[in-house]
């Protein structure tokens, strides 16, 4: 997904809404779990072969579990060794609902719940991704992190729990989650009964990306497109004066380049970045803090590394990145983006930066360009009650999952003016309470009157500040 550069921005959002008011009729309100049924279930849990516990934390009308479960390094040979998979569980009630969540990358150990369990008012489980410290075999073998390996994951936790929470289950994620949750559905169409994927890049043919390119000449206003760019292009012709600013905070923050190669190009990575990260994350009202390019160099400086961060390309940023890249440069494939305001004044050139150059060089890497060709082709003629929500204005939206004939009860809508947050709650109002009603009837939690009437489908659990708080990684290079 990547030409010029633009790899890969923020860690999913764990998406959350806005405040929605009183709660609807139908709604399970009780704060506590109920007794006869959920006295024992941290018994029943750890019952579970493999299970085990971290800690539990208190969240009223929940209990809330940080887990370990023993998972085989490789699906396909047990015998070779397993790993411990951190995950976590929001317990309501057995009764209820579960929503399965991954981020694609470390699982918050902070209780927080996504945006279908808070409109089905459920349980939910959420995964830390292969590889994302601590949840690495040690030692490492990369050739076991693909989709396949990682869904795989997802189906033995749900094939576990699903014996003690026996209603529907629905998998969501954003961004990289959202493919996740995507490719979990490919290899285990029979597990969920229904998939929320939120801004989920589809990098169908890795060095044809000219959905990105078309994005960029449109997004937003000429006027705020030209600011961007005169700032990207002003930080190149600084470079000299900008990176020593980079050298003072590595120096004084003990940070190194080696990965990446040097300084300089960890600099120009974080520059070439700088655009995709101003759209990703911000929105057009933002346009207008952008500095003139006539600005000094500390403004230059300070807004394209508050958008951008000049530290995401470290080696101390990159190492907790490395499982992402190795899968952009195997799998998942990085986009490419061109730039032409700034030809003469890159140094390396776009075909630098790609995700080989960001993986130490002892890890190996090839990219297998059928992969996601194959998931593309599966969700086109097999996505069966999957819901894609996209950001009108989120880069990673610009190359989308798409459905053809063969897809059934299935949708792609996009939240106007939205970025990498989009979010169901961000809908036009029609399609909001279409894919409302639609989450609910899939978890089987759906009120008479949304039944027949779709247009009065609403989330199930009232708003909570604290639970359905937005949980954004740092902004440290474009990563989905």
């Amino acid at each position: 997904m990547r030409k010029a550069r633009s790899l890969l921005l923020s860690f999913a959002v764990l998406i959350g809404t806005v405040g929605l008011g009183s709660t609807p009729a139908g709604a399970v309100t009780t704060a506590e779990p109920k007794q006869q049924n959920e006295q024992d279930i941290k018994e029943r849990i750890l019952a579970i072969p493999g299970m085990s516990l971290v800690e539990e934390k208190p969240y009223t009308g929940y209990r809330y579990f940080v887990l370990h479960y023993t998972q085989p390094v490789d699906h396909q040979k047990p015998s070779k060794g397993t790993f411990k998979q951190r995950i976590t569980l929001l317990h309501k009630d057995t009764n209820r609902p579960t929503v399965f969540f991954t981020s694609g990358y470390n699982v918050s150990t902070t209780p927080r719940r996504s945006e279908p369990t808070q409109i089905i008012d459920g349980n939910q489980v959420s995964m830390e991704y292969r590889f994302f410290t601590p949840s690495r075999p040690a030692p490492a073998d990369w050739s076991k992190l693909d989709i396949k390996q990682a869904a795989s994951d997802q189906h033995r936790i749900f094939t576990a729990l699903k014996k003690i929470y026996s209603k529907k289950w629905i998998s969501t994620g954003g961004s990289k989650g959202g493919m996740t949750a995507t490719y979990y559905e490919r290899f285990y169409p029979r597990d969920m009964d229904g998939v929320v994927a939120y801004v989920a890049p589809n990098d169908v043919v890795n060095k044809q990306d000219a959905a990105y390119d078309r994005f960029f000449r449109t997004v937003g206003t000429k006027e705020c497109r030209d600011a961007l760019n005169a700032v990207q292009r002003e930080a190149l012709v600084r470079r000299e004066a900008l990176s020593a600013k980079v050298k003072e905070w590595a120096d004084a923050n003990n940070a190194t380049f080696d990965t990446v190669g040097s300084l300089d190009k960890a600099y120009e990575s974080t520059v070439l970045d700088f655009v995709w990260a101003f759209w990703q994350y911000s929105k057009e009202s933002d346009c207008a803090d952008v500095p003139a390019a006539g600005s000094s160099d500390q403004v230059i400086y300070d807004y394209v590394d508050a958008i951008s961060g000049f530290a995401a390309y470290s080696d101390q940023s990159l190492a907790t990145y490395t499982p992402y890249y190795y899968q952009a440069g195997t799998q998942l494939g990085a986009p490419q983006v061109k730039y032409p305001h700034l030809d003469g004044l890159m140094k390396y050139g776009p075909d630098f930066f790609q995700p080989r150059v960001y993986v130490p060089r002892d890890i190996p890497m090839k990219f297998d360009p059928r992969v996601m060709r194959d998931v593309d082709s599966w969700v086109r003629h097999n996505a069966t009650r999957m819901l894609f929500v996209n950001g009108q204005n989120d880069p990673w939206s610009a190359e989308p999952f798409r459905l053809g004939k063969g897809a059934r009860d299935a949708y792609v809508y996009t939240a106007p003016g939205a970025n990498h947050g989009a979010n169901v709650a961000g809908l036009v109002p029609e399609q909001k309470a279409k894919a409302t009603a639609e989450i609910l009837e899939w978890a089987g939690v759906a009120p008479a009157a949304v039944q027949a009437d779709p247009a009065k489908a609403k989330p199930l659990a009232p708003f909570d500040a604290k639970l359905d708080k937005r949980a954004v990684e740092q902004r440290q290079t474009l990563r989905p």
